[in-house]
């Protein structure tokens, strides 16, 4: 059974489904009703799980979800956080029944499967081109008169192209378009603030758009300098805010409110305050923080900026890491080399290789801290190369059917590798699954 919040969302069909033999991570030989997954007795230290196996950490998941909801609520800001993370409708849920605003998405398509299951507002934060992503998200609107979706532009002919669908498809409401404002050399979004107030212009000259504020995101902005990049961020932050005072200025807002939205998974805090610092407009302005990843956090890309967001905030413990993929010794080649269950097409290796935690001979017991020094050197599709510590103790210890606990970093692409993965309480022991869709 599912036991995070899920605010209503339409989850019954997932506990409902039938799991059949060969669903990655689980030993059934037998199919399964996913919602009697919690029920079974599995517990990952005593190897009663496929390997290698992903699992969420409930306590840390609940954790990190209240503490957001507590930082945008010191903040004064609302959140989006990006389901592109985990595309998970049961942490989607959670994530609403915490107090998001609503869902960031990354495509059409996942916005499709976000109204599936009943998410109802949606930030779309990529640019919408393509005629059929269009059609299809035109499509949600009209069906649909609850559900609500913001999209971008930072070109004329991005506006021109939904202008152009919206004329051919009336919708019962004007399309809401925040203009994006990018960085030189980096991806999306406009060069200029001279360039974006134009784009605003466009859209709000268009019917059937509506202009519903600027966007960014300053997360492309990390790089060994920390100092730099701090300062960089605020004059990105500025020149948002500068450019909703513009717009203002001119009169293109015609709804109700004024959106500001940035804020990936690294400086959302400093995005915070930077909005903080937008002033008076005509309209009440919505500040959106738009960070996936605090919901499961890492151990490797996000956990030096949380230790620097935590000592910025001053606010107790911090985010905690959630997600960890476990494996099994199945091969010790050599003295000081593990080979394990797990590889590329298990856990993320684009922003650093998995970080080794723990170990545990299969039974009851506590997992091993792994020695300082004790690395995940290399991964091929479905072997990763562990390498322990010269002479240490461990190197005659540790034995084929040994499990080994890594943590990840960037969990993004560990959550598009696994279909479900599995919740566990502090003790490993299996209490439900959830879902991804990629």
């Amino acid at each position: 059974m599912h036991t995070l919040p899920y605010d209503g969302l339409a989850l019954a069909s997932l506990d409902e489904q039938l799991l059949r033999p060969g669903n990655k991570g689980l030993s059934i030989v037998e199919p399964l009703r996913q919602g009697a997954i919690g029920v079974q007795g599995w517990n990952v230290l005593h190897a009663d799980t496929s390997f290698p196996v992903a699992v969420l950490k409930t306590a840390a998941l609940k954790h990190n979800l209240e503490w957001m909801h507590a930082f945008c609520e010191r903040h004064d800001v609302l959140l989006a956080p990006h389901g592109k993370t985990t595309m998970s409708p049961q942490l989607f849920g959670a994530q609403l029944a915490n107090g998001a605003w609503g869902i960031t998405l990354a495509s059409a398509s996942q916005v499709q499967v976000a109204h599936r299951f009943g998410v109802r507002r949606v930030l779309l934060a990529n640019q919408l081109i393509a005629p059929a992503d269009i059609k299809a998200v035109l499509a949600l609107l009209r069906g649909d008169p609850d559900f609500a979706c913001v999209v971008l532009a930072d070109s004329l002919a991005g506006v021109a192209r939904l202008g152009q669908a919206v004329a051919a498809h009336p919708l019962q409401r004007p399309l809401p378009v925040l203009v994006e404002l990018g960085l030189p050399g980096k991806r999306a979004g406009c060069r200029t603030p001279e360039e974006a107030l134009t784009v605003a212009r466009a859209i709000a000259g268009a019917p059937g758009l509506l202009l519903a504020g600027f966007e960014g995101y300053e997360g492309l902005l990390v790089s060994d300098d920390r100092a730099a990049d701090l300062r960089a961020v605020d004059a990105f932050l500025k020149q948002l805010v500068a450019l909703a005072q513009s717009a203002d200025d001119e009169g293109l807002f015609t709804g109700t409110e004024i959106l500001l939205s940035a804020g990936g998974s690294s400086y959302f805090d400093l995005v915070a305050r930077g909005f903080a610092k937008v002033g008076s407009l005509s309209k009440p302005v919505k500040a959106i923080l738009r960070s996936g990843c605090y919901l499961t956090s890492d151990h490797g890309l996000y956990q030096r900026h949380v230790r620097e967001l935590d000592a910025r905030e001053d606010e107790g413990e911090g985010l905690r890491p959630a997600l960890e993929v476990w494996s099994m010794v199945q091969s010790r080649p050599e003295t000081n080399l593990a080979i394990l269950t797990m590889g590329k097409r298990d856990a993320s290796h684009d922003a650093g290789l998995p970080v080794p935690l723990a170990w545990h001979r299969p039974g009851p017991g506590v997992p091993n801290a792994l020695p300082e020094g004790a690395a995940i050197v290399k991964m091929n599709d479905q072997h990763a190369y562990l390498r322990l510590p010269n002479d240490h103790p461990l190197c005659r210890e540790l034995a084929v059917g040994d499990l080994v606990g890594c943590g990840i970093s960037h969990p993004c692409t560990t959550f598009d590798k696994w279909p479900l993965l599995l919740t566990v309480d502090d003790d490993y022991a299996v209490r439900g699954a959830i879902n991804t869709f990629f």
